[in-house]
Parts: C-alpha cells; structure tokens; sequence
C-alpha cells in the first residue's frame, strides 16, 4: 500500500510536469505559427480570393442564351469605391461599394480596454492585420466575376440608426444591359445580426445565372491577448458547423493542410477568436457549397457558396443571407442560428460548463456582480460535493493521525523496505485505513472544475467585469498579484493539514509546489484566481473541520 502512495504521487507529479509542457508547447506554437506556402490555385489578386465557378460543385447551370460580348461589366480591374460609414446602438461599420464588402466592424458597446473610449475593433482592413467579410453574386453577366468585383453606387456614404428608429437599410446599386442589382445591408436596434441580400431585377433579354457566395478573410494575427509565456491559449481559427458536424474547429494550420470542401443545408462559417466571432448563416433551406483558401500572402478565407439561381427575363429574385459579428453570447448568437452558440469553446465538458454559466448568470442577475457570482457558484459546487469531499478529508486525516506510528516503525525496521511495508499495511488494516479511498471522489470532481475553469476563460461576460477594490477586469491578471499570493498561500496552509510523503525529496517537492503554481499563474486573470483562492479556502476549512471531528472522535474513544 505504501508503494501504491508512492506510485500515486510520483504520477501526480508527472501530470503536473505534463501541464506545464503543454502550456509551455502552446506559447511556443503561438509565437512560431507555421510559414505560409504558395498554393497553385492563386487568384488573380493575391490579396483576394473569388470561390471557382468552374470547380462545378456548386452545380451552376448554363445560361440558356449566350453570353453577349458586352456581358462582363466594364470595372477597371484596380477600380477603387467609396467608403460607406454606418453607424448603429452596436455597430460602427465600414462598407466598401466595391464589392460591397464589410472592410471594418466596430464594437461600440465593447471599449478597446478597461476606461478606454476607443471600441473594440473586430473586423479591420489593415494590410497586416487585415479581417474582412465578403459577399459577392457571381455571374457571367454579372454583377460580380472571377475577374472583378462590381463597382456599386450608394445611395448616400453616411447612415446612422436614429433613436426612434429600430432598423436601418443601406442600399448599394449596380445596373448594366438592363439587369438591375441593390445589395441591401439592414440593421436591428440591439442585435449583432446584419442581413445582406440581393435584390435581382432581370429586364434584359437574356437568363441571368449565377451564385451568391458568402465568406471571411483573415491573417493569421492572433489578438494580443493570445501570447504570453504561460498563457490561457483559446481557440483563434475557422469553424464551420453542418448539420453531420455541428461545430468543425480548423485551425490556420487545418487549413494550410487542406481545403474545406462540403456540401450541406443549414450550417455557417466562422471565424473565432476569444470573446468575439464572425459568421456568414445561410438560408436553412438553401444547399450551400462550404470551401477554404490560402492565398500566398497569408490570407485565409472561409465560406460558402449558394446553389445556383436563375432569373427569366423580365424576372425578379431576392437571395439573403445573415451576417454576425459580435461577442460570443449564447442569446445573441442563437437568434442568428441555434447552433452558432456551440461556437462558445467549453471543451469536452460543454454540457457541464453550460449548467455553470447558467448559474452564474442567475447569481449575476441578482447579485450584479461577476466577482461574487464566481465566489457564490464556487460555494455552491463545493456544497454539492461536500460529502464526497468529507469522505477523501476523512481518509487524507486518518493517514496523518497515523504518521507518528508510520515513523515509529520506519526508525524499527530501517532499511528494510519489505518488512517496512507489510508493517505499515498491517497497521491500515487493524486501523481500516485506506490511502486510495480519497482518490475516487477527487476524480469524480476533476470534469466539473474543468468546466468551471473553461466558463472563466471562455465567458465574454468576465471581460472588463468588476469585483471590489483593486479588481476592475475579472479577465486580466491581478495588477497587484495579491489574488495569486492569497492562492499561493491558501494552498500552502491546505497542504499542512495533508500528510506528507514518505519520501524526503517528493515532500520537498510538494512543499515548492504552491510557491512554484503562484509563480507560473501569476498573470492568470483575476477571475480564476478568484475561484482558485476561494476554493481553496473552502477546501481548507471543510478538512480543518473534518479533522477536528476525528480528532474528537479519538479523544472520546480513548
């Protein structure tokens, strides 16, 4: 039994070592993100990707009548639009009558940083940094080709949702050989959702063909929050979600690898970063063609492409689809799509984790503070798992009541290890102790505290949330590291109440531990260390008092 302890903890302390290759392997990754190759299929220009008609997956069909020569629209190639400026309770936005695409997204309700008044930036054209979301009808006629995207006309470059208004249409016009196109871009008061369609007016004499196709284009330039030497490395990738794969997280590394090629109805594509995503949402009756691309600068691009339509002459069509940019709020995002919330990464346990957010929120919406619905929810979890605790206390209490009598017999039998253990079994055996008896509910415990943490690290709601005093952002690390100290120190007292190893160097080993774990998560956000010193504290207290019984118990016994 005693080698069995010895063997216990020497694979506790290898997990650790593990832990922290991880986290020491994944800020490494991070910071040496794999070199971008060129690909054979590069677009005209290497700074945008058009999705291939001719691949005929997309199953367009001909256009009854021959193409005029005149068909493709006369845009200059190097063509430059106007900058249309839309401005909503929750948007700051940016479209380009060039295409029609949507160059910047502002987050108006998500400042940059904590008293900053400069919004959070979501979407950005910069060349380095470079997030935008495209959308094109592609046809031969027009408005949009592989060679150019169709120059449209503004109504107006400077749109502002009024007080009293709840929605908002922008409309950007493209007429040519009589086939009339408006790309509309309508806005709801409080919603993150934007629907973009195309309103098709065919008064020419020829069918119209085409393909609407929706996608984002992103460098592989992680927000910054995303580096560091230990650091918190969430998801920053693609996803596309089918109703065979409801979320397919890809990695930039994914898509280098190989390219997105599925057929599916009702899905979406997106791109995910900590707090924030942007998906395309497609009609949910529509079959849409899902793709990526790298192109040789490093742009990638994840998206989707619609069936084919087709309008008679002198025939109308509308096609839709909706766009979100926003925080990763499950009600926000389910309103886009029921299955745009899978995209808040919870990890294995998600079904655990979305019990624990919905408590939170409920203590949230009554206490109004994050800090203390992370301290009440921490005490709830410890209470649900009070007796399971008690019974691993109760076991961990009657080893170290036995120690005096283990130390007896080691200065008896000395060397001899053999002698030594069958002493020190004989002596768990007359005392029904058994050492691995507290193993079992600690590990019934460990997929609910790694839920836990994952709703801390996960939760949009944390950032730039308060608690008290010196506590302004629950999701950055602590400014005066007294919250990783108070762990520290919580989980050096919690380990004095445990028996040490038998051997000298584990026990000299375990001691450093809550100096080495305050070190190494020193810069963790304050709302773990939060959760982590409160449980801790609470652990502690519910050992000292399992003890004290036992020790009672002793003392009457005798």
């Amino acid at each position: 039994m005693l080698e069995n302890m010895l063997d216990y903890l020497r694979i506790t302390l290898f997990t650790l070592l593990l832990i922290l290759g991880f986290f020491v392997f994944q800020a490494w990754d991070q910071d040496h993100p794999a070199l971008v190759l060129p690909t054979p299929t590069m677009a005209a220009n290497a700074n945008h990707f058009v999705p291939d008609l001719s691949a005929g997956v997309t199953q367009v069909t001909q256009a009854e009548t021959p193409m005029p020569a005149t068909a493709v629209p006369a845009v200059s190639s190097d063509a430059k639009g106007e900058l249309v400026e839309v401005t909503t309770d929750r948007f700051g936005i940016t479209i380009d009558t060039l295409g029609g695409d949507i160059l910047a997204v502002k987050l108006l309700q998500y400042p940059e940083s904590l008293g900053s008044k400069t919004p959070y930036i979501l979407l950005n054209d910069d060349p380095k940094t470079r997030y935008i979301a495209e959308s094109g009808l592609l046809s031969a006629l027009g408005p949009d080709t592989k060679e150019r995207q169709a120059l449209f006309i503004p109504e107006q470059t400077t749109y502002t949702l009024a007080p009293n208004q709840n929605e908002l249409t922008v409309r950007l016009n493209w007429e040519k050989d009589g086939l009339k196109v408006t790309k509309r871009f309508t806005f709801t008061r409080d919603s993150y959702e934007v629907k973009v369609a195309y309103d098709i007016d065919n008064q020419a004499n020829t069918t119209w063909v085409g393909n609407r196709y929706t996608q984002l284009a992103r460098m592989n330039t992680p927000p910054e929050s995303q580096g560091g030497l230990i650091s918190l490395t969430t998801f920053f990738g693609a996803a596309v979600s089918t109703p065979q794969k409801p979320f397919e997280k890809l990695t930039f590394k994914d898509l280098q690898q190989s390219k997105v090629n599925t057929v599916a109805k009702d899905g979406w594509a997106a791109m995910i970063q900590h707090y924030f995503i942007s998906a395309w949402v497609a009609d949910t009756s529509e079959e849409s063609h899902y793709y990526s691309n790298v192109t040789p600068t490093g742009l990638y691009s994840i998206g989707m492409m619609g069936p084919s339509l087709t309008v008679p002459p002198q025939g109308k069509l509308t096609t839709e689809a909706k766009f979100y940019a926003g925080p990763t709020i499950a009600s926000e995002l389910e309103k886009t799509s029921p299955t745009l919330k899978l995209s808040i990464d919870y990890g294995w346990f998600w079904f655990i984790s979305g019990i624990i957010f919905w408590m939170m929120q409920k203590i949230y919406d009554v206490v109004g503070n994050w800090g203390w619905s992370i301290v009440l929810v921490t005490i709830v979890i410890k209470l649900l798992f009070y007796k399971l605790s008690a019974k691993s206390y109760r076991s961990m209490s009657a080893l170290k009541m036995l120690q005096p009598r283990i130390e007896l017999l080691k200065e008896r039998f000395g060397e001899d290890k053999q002698k030594l253990t069958q002493a020190t079994l004989e002596l768990y055996r007359s005392e029904k102790v058994n050492p691995m008896s507290g193993c079992l509910p600690i590990l019934i415990q460990i997929p609910v505290f790694i839920a836990l943490y994952w709703v801390l690290v996960e939760s949009v709601q944390l950032r730039q949330a308060p608690w008290i005093l010196w506590i302004h952002d629950l999701s950055q690390k602590d400014p005066y590291y007294i919250l990783p100290l108070l762990m520290g120190l919580s989980m050096f007292v919690q380990q004095r109440l445990n028996p040490p190893p038998p051997d000298p160097l584990q026990a000299k080993v375990m001691m450093a531990m809550p100096i080495v774990f305050t070190f190494l998560f020193k810069d963790f956000p304050a709302g773990l260390m939060l959760y982590w010193f409160v449980n801790n504290t609470l652990s502690f207290l519910q050992q000292w008092h399992v003890m004290r019984q036992l020790t009672h118990s002793s003392n009457v016994k005798k």
